[in-house]
């Protein structure tokens, strides 16, 4: 199981975390091989996916990768995902699965918006803060935040693309977090050849940051 410090680490030296989420179990795990065939080593699978906990069962096999699993909620989220294989926690709020996850020894990226749900995240145990949806307010509102809290870790996610991470990372974003920018729609057709063209565009932003 990867430590908080270790999770932060990972995601310091990735800077980009694909979101997975797919119509099928099967379109996700195709999905995720294709990212960790391209080198990305930590990637979230969202359980609003239809078989997550099987999808994120085949990847956690892989050890060349850390798959944590999204839109956690509850206590009972936290258990199953970790049961499949999961090794972070990634939710969309200030949720009682923050505290589960703590308990259970899993790092939780928590999602929050507001200074006061920064706070609350951090004090329920958040090994970071998931900033969404991070749209709202853009690289600017990022760069807000760092101003009262220039050491808590931010990743922001929601309608991250290669133009506005780069904007992200520049202002001191810990990590992104990139859904369908990268992943594409849950449903959209399967089409891996241009997973693999947007992985490695992706994969650049990593490497130039």
């Amino acid at each position: 199981m990867v430590t908080s410090t270790e999770l932060r680490d990972l995601l310091v030296a990735e800077r980009v975390m694909p979101i997975v989420r797919s119509a099928s179990r099967a379109h996700a795990v195709a999905i995720g091989r294709t990212l960790i065939e391209a080198g990305f080593r930590a990637l979230e699978v969202s359980l609003t996916t239809p078989g997550a906990l099987d999808a994120i069962s085949t990847l956690a096999a892989d050890p060349r990768a850390e798959i944590g699993a999204g839109t956690v909620l509850t206590a009972a989220d936290v258990a199953a995902a970790t049961a499949a294989g999961a090794t972070f926690m990634v939710t969309p709020a200030v949720t009682a699965s923050i505290e589960a996850s703590v308990d259970a020894g899993v790092p939780v990226l928590a999602g929050a918006l507001t200074p006061t749900e920064i706070l609350e995240a951090l004090e329920r145990g958040a090994s970071a803060v998931k900033l969404f949806p991070a749209e709202f307010g853009g690289p600017a509102y990022l760069s807000a935040l760092r101003a009262p809290f220039p050491g808590v870790s931010l990743i922001p996610v929601g309608g991250v693309d290669l133009a506005t991470g780069r904007e992200y990372l520049r202002r001191g974003a810990l990590a992104l977090g990139v859904g369908s920018p990268l992943t594409g729609k849950a449903t959209d057709p399967l089409d891996l050849a241009s997973l693999a063209v947007r992985a490695a565009e992706f994969r650049a932003l990593s490497a130039a940051e």
